[in-house]
């Protein structure tokens, strides 16, 4: 913002450039010139205009469990809310895999899928990357996890080619090794992990970590993940 607000005063004071330059700014985010009564209020306005305009990194969010009160629900939710705080150029879009229909070969017709799938997939080409937040099941994934990544890697695979992290809650392990098996998987997917910083949160090991409702109130858990969503974010810029 320093230097933008350098350059907006070179132009002011460069009647030659300055009148396309606002406008052409003006024009492409809709800003009405009229409406500006003096030349601090256009700098400031077409400063911001440029400041907006910074691509949006979209990251598609998948939980695992079905539990109403699911910790890993409250992890997506926490990093929504630390995106919307600090990382506002990137977007968390939570992804709802319980409609899905489970995974069926005779449900595709000539290279079509059900609606909830294509809806689904189409979510998932859209996204620059992907958070996957799951309980772990006997040493790996969740089946509702599991049923989202196998209709997602039907030709053409959609999650190919993109950043990824994980975050897990639950009890002993707090989800370590589906995180480990869920990695695995993203090899044959064309996924990539960031490989740090982990979260790994035991749930039920004191201090309280989630409120009865599954949401994050640990304050070192917030700031773990606000670390693990700035890697995804500088990682999935690297990849584009």
């Amino acid at each position: 913002m320093v230097a933008l607000s350098w350059f907006f005063y070179d132009v002011m004071n460069n009647p030659s450039v300055e009148e396309d330059i606002l406008y052409e700014i003006a024009r492409r985010k809709r800003i009405q010139i009229s409406s500006f009564d003096s030349p601090l209020r256009e700098m400031e306005a077409a400063a911001a205009a440029a400041e907006n305009a910074k691509p949006v990194i979209r990251i598609a969010a998948i939980c695992g469990s079905l539990r109403k009160a699911s910790f890993n629900r409250g992890l997506i939710r926490a990093a929504i809310a630390i995106c919307e705080e600090f990382i506002t150029d990137m977007k968390i879009d939570y992804i709802d895999v319980e409609g899905l229909p489970f995974y069926n070969m005779d449900l595709e017709e000539d290279g079509s899928f059900p609606w909830p799938v294509e809806e689904f997939r189409k979510k998932i080409r859209e996204a620059d990357g992907v958070l996957f937040a799951s309980p772990e099941y006997n040493y790996s994934v969740s089946p509702l996890l599991k049923n989202a990544i196998d209709w997602g890697s039907r030709p053409p695979n959609a999650w190919a080619d993109k950043g990824a992290a994980i975050v897990s809650a639950g009890g002993s392990s707090a989800g370590a090794r589906m995180q480990y098996h869920l990695r695995q998987i993203g090899v044959f997917l064309d996924l990539h992990f960031i490989n740090k910083p982990e979260l790994i949160i035991p749930a039920f090991q004191p201090p309280q970590k989630f409120d009865r409702n599954g949401d994050l109130i640990d304050l070192e858990m917030k700031e773990r993940l606000k670390k693990l969503l700035l890697s995804l974010h500088a990682f999935v810029l690297r990849l584009c």
